[in-house]
């Protein structure tokens, strides 16, 4: 998979931004709790962003997991090392381009391209963790948004991880998406889950919304006032379950 250079700096452009905004509302206070993550606050979501950071930028060297990992960084202090972290993958990024063979979780792009999208969505992921911690929620650019419902459709939900049939929520059903225009057809039963671009074939549920209220949603971090759904509601609620067995 070739990611263009366009693509490429836009996707760099949003790992700066939305870590630069992560790490400024960071500093209005460290133990603020993050009502999306239960026992998380404001210095868990910047310690643990850093420590993504880091993975990847061994990741990006190596071509390959780090082993062993992780170091040992409790000493730090967690602005400098968050700041250290953010300048590093960034750095990291460009170096590597987007042709770089390296380790992915996705079994359809082994590049250092994909990691451009991936650090991108984490960055803006968390930056709103520490923004509704807070309470100074700002919006998500809508093209990152729909990137990040497609990436979370395919290769977080939709890849090889359902073969053994582990999952506490065994969806037999087909789901659809719709976001600005963009709709992705998902059928999931207990040992798979596949993901269609478009309005294939008839839906037991679908789920509607503004892009970003789809993305947040998906990732656990709006309820369900935030969006629109249609048909089964149980199939929506084992839907999202199904998800987040995916994303933990």
């Amino acid at each position: 998979m070739t990611l263009s250079t366009e693509r490429a700096e836009f996707y760099l452009g949003h790992v700066r931004s939305e870590g630069a905004r992560l790490g400024e509302v960071g500093r209005m206070g460290l133990e603020a709790p993050v009502p999306s993550c239960p026992g998380w606050t404001v210095e868990s979501v910047l310690r643990h962003v850093a420590m993504v950071y880091v993975h990847k930028v061994e990741v990006l060297r190596l071509g390959a997991l780090p082993d062993p990992w992780p170091p040992d960084f409790d000493a730090r202090d967690t602005f400098e090392w968050y700041d250290e972290a953010l300048a590093a993958i960034e750095a990291a990024l460009e170096k590597a381009g987007t042709s770089l063979e390296t380790w992915t979780f996705n079994p359809d792009d082994a590049t250092s391209g994909f990691w451009y999208r991936r650090m991108a969505l984490e960055s803006v992921v968390h930056r709103i963790d520490v923004e509704q911690a807070h309470d100074v929620v700002t919006p998500i650019a809508a093209d990152l948004a729909l990137d990040g419902i497609d990436e979370l459709l395919f290769p977080n939900l939709g890849g090889p991880w359902w073969e053994e049939g582990d999952t506490a929520h065994p969806l037999d059903a087909t789901v659809r998406i719709t976001a600005e225009g963009r709709t992705w057809t998902i059928s999931a039963d207990s040992t798979s889950v596949t993901v269609q671009q478009g309005a294939q074939g008839d839906a037991a549920a679908e789920i509607f919304g503004s892009p970003d209220a789809v993305f947040l949603w998906l990732w656990g971090r709006a309820d369900a006032s935030a969006i629109q759904t249609a048909g089964d509601a149980s199939v929506v609620q084992e839907f999202r379950a199904r998800v987040a067995e995916a994303t933990r």
